[in-house]
């Protein structure tokens, strides 16, 4: 008789467990699992809150723009199926131009854009909307250059890095807009901004109006990301997490992730304390059978690019090696003038110059040699004298021929 009731009892501990495990979750579903003694899980707390979603932000895809790049990243956010695409500009290679040119290139670009199959949110950069011509364009085609949108429980600020245009700026329009968002918003839980030029690296931003802005945003948490530079970089801010995405199809030697050059876009999960950030590069997306996508878009022509011959070298200051050091070669004569081929020196001292892609070496002619060697990364003081730091002041010369070539450079205090 005890050992029915105990059995009795078990069943109905049992049944209690699974009617437990058996809730609705945020979207008005039920989630079912049968909770016993041992569980082959780690734990139930689902991740599924209401508040949280992903979204992806491609980066510059003109400059130089590479054929089928872009066009490869929108197949393949249709295969990661976030909720929305964000942009940070130079969708286009505009410019000054006549209106058919535009009219041609807006066309191209919206073929692709057009085969996501979840919103694209336009942010101009300066091969967009950055001369007269080009934002009077714009705003016939798409109307406003900056503006905002709530999605869920975050904000989002769309400024225009080239206001007025011509300039590489926010203007005061822009502020005032900013400053209204702002105050009409005060619960969002998160605020991210985006825009082409990072406008921070320019006086701190005291004199283009992005310190503006940033006091507008004191006392929220926000993120912003930009682009234009074609390499990524992190920059941390009034604590503050500021991020220059590379590349999605424009101009790059594509040396690599010790570069801070490649193709990818950035994968962001928003979560109530902020979002959680991913680099994808393109080349890891592959279909479920693993089939080549094909697709046609066309690239920049390269048929003027001068000749490259190979380039390696050593550096050394007083001796030692100029690890982590940037060497930058700019060219003087012949083939090489107007060109600029550069290179991060190793650990021994080595390095490889780069001028279209990677390591291809540089074009023959007269060259005038400059670093970038910091203390702290890119922030700190330079460990150079200011005779080796700018082209114009460097008395460091090397004539690149054809074939390959071997440069020694030694610095001295």
């Amino acid at each position: 008789m005890n050992r029915l009731w105990i059995a009795a009892i078990a069943v109905v501990g049992i049944s209690v467990a699974i009617v437990l495990s058996a809730t609705l979750n945020s979207g008005g579903w039920k989630t079912y699992f049968a909770l016993e003694d041992r569980n082959p899980v780690t734990h139930l707390r689902w991740n599924d809150d209401a508040d949280e979603f992903r979204f992806a932000i491609v980066s510059d895809r003109t400059g130089g723009h590479r054929a089928n790049v872009f066009a490869q990243a929108v197949e393949k956010l249709n295969l990661l199926q976030p909720e929305f695409v964000l942009s940070v500009g130079d969708l286009i290679e505009g410019g000054k131009m006549a209106d058919d040119k535009y009219a041609g290139q807006w066309k191209e670009f919206d073929g692709l854009v057009n085969k996501l199959t979840m919103p694209f949110f336009y942010v101009p950069g300066n091969h967009d909307a950055g001369v007269k011509e080009s934002a009077k364009f714009w705003q016939g085609k798409l109307g406003r250059r900056h503006y905002h949108f709530v999605y869920r429980n975050a904000l989002f600020l769309i400024v225009n890095s080239n206001d007025p245009a011509g300039s590489q700026a926010v203007g005061k329009e822009q502020l005032a807009y900013f400053q209204k968002v702002l105050v009409d918003n005060p619960r969002s839980a998160w605020t991210i901004v985006a825009l082409h030029h990072p406008l921070w690296n320019a006086s701190s931003g005291a004199k283009n109006g992005w310190a503006d802005l940033e006091l507008l945003l004191r006392g929220r948490p926000y993120t912003v990301f930009c682009g234009h530079r074609h390499f990524y970089e992190k920059t941390v801010r009034h604590g503050m997490n500021y991020y220059q995405l590379a590349t999605t199809g424009g101009g790059s030697k594509l040396r690599g992730v010790d570069y801070n050059e490649f193709d990818h876009f950035m994968w962001v999960t928003m979560k109530k304390d902020g979002p959680v950030l991913a680099n994808i590069l393109l080349d890891a997306v592959h279909t479920e059978n693993l089939q080549a996508i094909k697709t046609k878009e066309s690239g920049v022509s390269t048929a003027k690019r001068k000749a490259t011959h190979g380039v390696q070298g050593r550096a050394f200051f007083d001796g030692a090696p100029m690890a982590g050091a940037m060497v930058t070669f700019t060219g003087d004569t012949g083939d090489a003038k107007g060109i600029t081929a550069n290179g991060i020196v190793d650990a021994d001292g080595s390095f490889k110059l780069s001028t279209y892609k990677a390591f291809d070496g540089a074009p023959a002619g007269e060259y005038r040699i400059s670093f970038t060697w910091r203390a702290s990364g890119k922030t700190g003081p330079s460990l150079l004298p200011a005779r080796y730091t700018t082209a114009t002041k460097s008395e460091l010369t090397r004539t690149i021929q054809k074939g390959s070539n071997e440069i020694l450079l030694e610095l001295k205090k």
